[in-house]
């Protein structure tokens, strides 16, 4: 399995840390910590805010399945649901919601465990994206979309070096299936 170390110590900080808590909202769903959410009412891209965010600084959010294909024999996991950066604050109705300025490097894809399988673990993880970040090497300036192997097995270790980002400043998750 991947090296996911630093999504793993997020997913604990926030047990005791509510500063750490990332705002989603799935459709109709603010997610709480552990909220389950049907994965026909997951469908759309979902909505992120942070109220700890800063208005001149740009952040990136990394979406995981944790527990694919079954969350006790995850041998597929963890599966890459959505990275998007360019992420700015926005005042809006007392939140600062965060709104993407840039083209998402990965992007959004619904929950879909197989049928039978308990709930999956999807998991928002929000970092602060360098100001020296190029998203137009991620991306395929096409507008094509990721296919489902690159999708798989991905480390958000790997990742974070790859592109420069420093620790996890915020998560939160869902469950669904």
């Amino acid at each position: 399995m991947p090296s996911n170390t630093n999504a793993m110590g997020a997913l604990a900080a926030v047990q005791n840390d509510k500063s750490k808590i990332l705002g989603v909202r799935m459709g109709r769903h603010t997610v709480e910590p552990g909220l389950h959410i049907p994965k026909a009412e997951a469908r759309d891209e979902p909505v992120v805010r942070f109220d700890g965010a800063n208005t001149s600084t740009k952040y990136m959010v990394v979406c995981l399945d944790l527990d694919a294909p079954h969350p006790s024999f995850p041998f597929l996991s963890p599966i890459l649901h959505w990275i998007q950066p360019g992420l700015q604050a926005a005042n809006e109705g007392g939140q600062r919601v965060l709104r993407a300025s840039e083209p998402s490097i990965s992007d959004y894809a619904p929950p879909g465990p197989p049928p039978g399988s308990p709930p999956h673990r999807y998991c928002f993880f929000l970092h602060e994206q360098p100001a020296s970040f190029d998203g137009s090497k991620y991306t395929s300036g096409d507008g094509a979309k990721m296919g489902l192997w690159s999708r798989m097995r991905y480390s958000l270790d790997a990742a974070e070096k790859e592109l420069g980002l420093g620790p996890i400043v915020a998560t939160n998750y869902f469950t669904s299936n």
